[in-house]
């Protein structure tokens, strides 16, 4: 489990029914391909984010598969249509298994 693993993301607390937000995601994760080794030639086991998703009331917004190429910290940055007051729910999933998580909720306004 990677421990040092944060979860932040960036959502407007308030929008209009149909308006289109910008949505921002970064975690705090030490990406590891699994090709590297350590001071005593052992290979290091590969642990990387290999999969991130994003809910709005239930309903799949973002699905994103990662593969050992990409950096550490992985940020997205996208857009969604909010077309009533709700929860997104943002999802990233581990190669040991770990899965993180945030939710942030959005009104009508």
């Amino acid at each position: 489990m990677a421990s040092d693993a944060k979860p932040r993301v960036k959502v407007p607390k308030t929008a209009a029914a149909g308006e289109t937000i910008t949505i921002k995601t970064l975690i705090s994760h030490k990406m590891e391909s699994g090709q590297r080794k350590d001071g005593d030639g052992n290979l290091i086991p590969r642990s990387i984010i290999n999969r991130f998703t994003c809910e709005f009331n239930g309903e799949l917004v973002v699905d994103v598969e990662m593969h050992p190429a990409i950096s550490t910290n992985p940020y997205f940055q996208f857009d969604a249509i909010v077309p009533e007051a709700g929860e997104f729910k943002f999802t990233w999933y581990d190669d040991d298994g770990d899965v993180y998580g945030t939710t942030k909720k959005i009104a009508i306004g």
